[in-house]
């Protein structure tokens, strides 16, 4: 059967093509993948995807499959925090000599939502899953913009009031696709990332479901 591979970043540079078709034998998992394309040893750290969705070794692929072969993310920084988040750290993560602007974007906890007084938020996630998710949006973004570097920090746990709860930076040679790219970070983290949100107020509290 044949399926197409995208690489990325170093991997892409290895191979001098970012896309290549595989003849794999029927049945093949995606870990014949890395064998079959001849690159050396397999690097510490590599993802997959099959047709854009996180993929383990001993998934089977099919006929006309897409297979990414995901890098670990370079720069940039992809975390969940139980403590204070920190805009200046995160702005240093995706601090590069070629970046002419670094857009960021802080989400703070605000005392009134849905006409009701806020006591505190409270975040869950789903651990592991989140901070891939988090890097495969950055993938995407750098994939839409000309872009240095991304980074996401989320709170998790409780978080009071004036409290950052998620901070972002992004840098990039121009403005325009730092502005951009910022803000269509923060829309697509709060459809996508496996987050969630329980806002306490006087008297009881409620889940008000994913995202920021």
């Amino acid at each position: 059967m044949r399926v197409s591979i995208r690489l990325f970043a170093g991997l892409r540079e290895r191979a001098r093509t970012g896309n290549r078709e595989l003849e794999l034998p029927e049945g093949a998992t995606v870990a014949a993948v890395w064998p079959a394309l001849e690159l050396g040893d397999e690097p510490p750290g590599l993802l997959y995807a099959v047709n854009r969705t996180y993929a383990a070794a001993d998934a089977s692929l099919a006929e006309g499959d897409e297979v990414a072969v995901i890098p670990p993310v370079s720069g940039g920084d992809f975390r969940l925090s139980a403590e204070p988040l920190s805009l200046d750290v995160v702005v240093s993560e995706v601090a590069r000599d070629g970046a002419g602007a670094i857009a960021t974007f802080t989400g703070t906890v605000r005392e009134r939502s849905r006409g009701r007084k806020v006591i505190r938020l409270e975040y869950e996630a789903y651990e592991g899953m989140a901070e891939e998710a988090m890097a495969e949006l950055a993938i995407e973004l750098k994939e839409r913009y000309e872009l240095c570097e991304i980074a996401i920090h989320h709170r998790i746990g409780p978080v009071g009031i004036g409290e950052p709860s998620v901070v972002i930076a992004v840098s990039a040679p121009h403005r325009a696709d730092a502005l951009a790219a910022c803000k269509d970070a923060i829309d697509t983290l709060k459809q996508t990332v496996p987050l969630w949100k329980k806002e306490l107020y006087e008297g009881g509290g409620e889940w008000v479901g994913q995202g920021s």
